[in-house]
């Protein structure tokens, strides 16, 4: 079927008042920014819609890669007609002619936002309908369960005519919340958590904990691909690579065994301030959820918190495992996140960690070691990568 624009709709947007004009540049730049290296298209808005004129290029294509545009609440592929009551009648059923298989029932539903048009919604209802009984005697109205909707949308800037409505992921555009650092491993959660920070507007960069030998470079290699998967959702992401083995190495030969993993964490946290404070990022974020593993107690996170002052966002904070597990299948990282690459929080969990760490202690435990001289070593070695939306090999090729 050859549809001439996509009508792009959003929800959250349409309530912002006075800051409206901000998110709908942004979303329409995040549109652009998904569609123009792919497709020779032209992206227009007008209140409270977006249009993307396809000119000639393949809906169904430009469709798909919007699916995955957040602010986008709902979207339609339309034909454009001219604000003329018979010509709106003979492209619906034309259009609904077009649909495979054949519909058995319809219903006609009419927004009429340009109230110059002299025809009212009920009435166009009506006349289109009528329209489409006397042409088509196999099929009925149905007002209640249709199996199709013929949409028709009379505005200023044009009229719309769809069968169509797909929905967007929601939420509010990329770059409308500020900038947010993710530690991303390289298991389920935390690219799930780095997807929902997304969705609620920000621009994400990420920072991994390497550290080899211990941990692969097939390891690293998941990593960047788990990055990969989110940049189809935000557009391009620095990964910052920090070099972890000095720091586990000396935590585990002159710290308690019960609080390795909170003292690494705790150094964690101060090294993804730093880097979050150095590129103008205003929060952490982590994949914990409450009372997952050990290191994710409320005693744990307090502890762990006590090293730093930025914020620490925790989307997935109420989600249990399976809720988790659904939404990285949904966002197609579940597959390579059980990959069997170990990360270097799971390499070092010792057999019986302490699950209500104690600040103090921490601290105590601490001083047996040159924090800010360890904090400042693997800052200055830290590799900061471009994680781009182009097709990357998989890793089963690479190795």
């Amino acid at each position: 079927m050859n549809y001439d624009v996509i009508l792009i709709r959003y929800g959250e947007l349409a309530l912002k008042g006075k800051n409206r004009d901000q998110f709908e540049d942004a979303l329409a730049s995040s549109v652009k920014s998904v569609l123009r290296s792919f497709f020779k298209i032209k992206v227009r808005r007008s209140y409270g819609r977006m249009y993307v004129e396809l000119h000639g290029e393949d809906a169904q294509a430009v469709m798909e890669r919007l699916k995955r545009v957040f602010g986008i609440s709902s979207f339609s592929p339309t034909i454009q007609v001219e604000q003329d009551a018979d010509v709106i009648k003979e492209k619906a059923l034309e259009l609904i002619r077009q649909l495979q298989p054949e519909p058995k029932t319809f219903r006609v539903e009419t927004r009429r936002a340009d109230k110059r048009f002299p025809i009212g919604s009920m009435d166009m209802n009506r006349l289109v309908g009528t329209h489409i009984l006397r042409n088509l005697p196999a099929i009925k109205v149905d007002v209640h369960q249709p199996e199709t909707v013929v949409y028709i949308e009379i505005r200023a800037e044009g009229t719309y005519i769809s069968c169509e409505t797909i929905p967007g992921p929601g939420g509010l555009p990329v770059g409308s919340a500020g900038k947010v650092m993710l530690l991303l491993s390289g298991g389920i959660d935390s690219p799930v958590a780095g997807w929902m920070v997304m969705k609620r507007g920000v621009t994400l960069e990420a920072i991994h904990f390497h550290s080899p030998p211990f941990t692969s470079e097939r390891s690293l290699e998941k990593v960047r691909d788990l990055a990969h998967k989110l940049t189809k959702w935000g557009g391009t992401i620095r990964l910052h690579v920090v070099p972890f083995t000095d720091i586990q190495t000396a935590i585990r030969e002159r710290c308690p065994s019960d609080y390795l993993i909170t003292i690494m964490r705790r150094f964690m946290m101060r090294i993804s301030e730093r880097i979050a404070r150095e590129n103008q990022a205003l929060a952490l974020a982590t994949g914990e959820s409450l009372g997952q593993v050990a290191s994710q107690t409320l005693e744990s996170m307090n502890t762990i918190n006590d090293v730093v002052d930025i914020p620490i966002l925790r989307p997935l904070i109420a989600l249990d495992k399976t809720e988790i597990t659904t939404i990285s299948r949904r966002i197609d990282t579940y597959e390579l996140s059980i990959l069997p690459f170990e990360d270097c929080c799971t390499i070092f969990t010792p057999k019986n960690p302490v699950t209500r760490p104690k600040p103090y202690m921490a601290a105590r435990f601490e001083e047996k070691l040159d924090v800010d001289a360890m904090v400042e070593d693997a800052i200055n070695r830290t590799v900061v990568e471009e994680i781009t939306s182009k097709p990357r090999e998989a890793i089963h090729d690479l190795f």
